[in-house]
């Protein structure tokens, strides 16, 4: 492969827009711990030269891929922030399938990477938290909206119902297991909303 081909398979511009395409395939398939520096870079394909410019450290790279994921909206939390939906849908939202749905179902990338970074003051650990924090921020914003009872203690029970549909769901390799947890969190949301 010459070092001019593009950025759609080769080298040349565009690495790490590569890199992280190829580490979030890897992470997806295999898990973040057991994906080496040395494959990321033969998978985007760059040399390790490269692959170090663009991200110093393994944990400056996991960062950086769930960053990237946060902010292409393929994450559970991005349904939280679409204004063409109404509240109520938002939050339901957190329990449909994955669109497109995910071949292997791989939970929430945050929750995966907390528990392969287990140190609570590591880098990625922080930034798994920021992002739950983040939800549970949005949620509770939500059902204040929806001019629920006790919003934050709402919040917290429908984030818990979302983040452990998503571990089953990887667990048990269905997609559509977050149709309980819709049941559970509209039964929640009716019970919140009466009187």
């Amino acid at each position: 492969m010459s070092a001019t081909t593009t950025a759609s398979g080769g080298r040349g511009r565009g690495g790490r827009e590569r890199i992280l395409a190829a580490a979030a395939r890897l992470f997806a398939v295999q898990g973040i711990n057991a994906t080496g520096m040395e494959q990321v870079a033969e998978a985007a394909p760059v040399s390790k030269r490269t692959l170090y410019a663009h991200f110093r450290t393994k944990s400056d790279l996991v960062i950086a891929h769930l960053q990237d994921l946060a902010s292409s909206g393929a994450t559970l939390e991005s349904v939280l922030t679409r204004e063409d939906i109404p509240a109520r849908e938002r939050i339901l939202g957190l329990f449909d399938p994955p669109v497109p749905e995910a071949a292997p179902v791989r939970g929430c990338p945050f929750i995966d990477a907390a528990a392969e970074f287990p140190d609570p003051d590591s880098t990625v650990h922080s930034y798994a938290r920021e992002q739950k924090l983040r939800m549970v921020g949005l949620v509770t914003a939500l059902v204040t909206e929806l001019g629920c009872r006790e919003p934050a203690a709402l919040a917290e029970q429908l984030v818990t119902l979302a983040d452990g549909a998503a571990s089953r769901a990887m667990v048990l390799g269905d997609a559509d297991y977050g149709r309980h947890a819709r049941t559970a969190a509209e039964t929640l949301l009716a019970h919140a909303l009466a009187g």
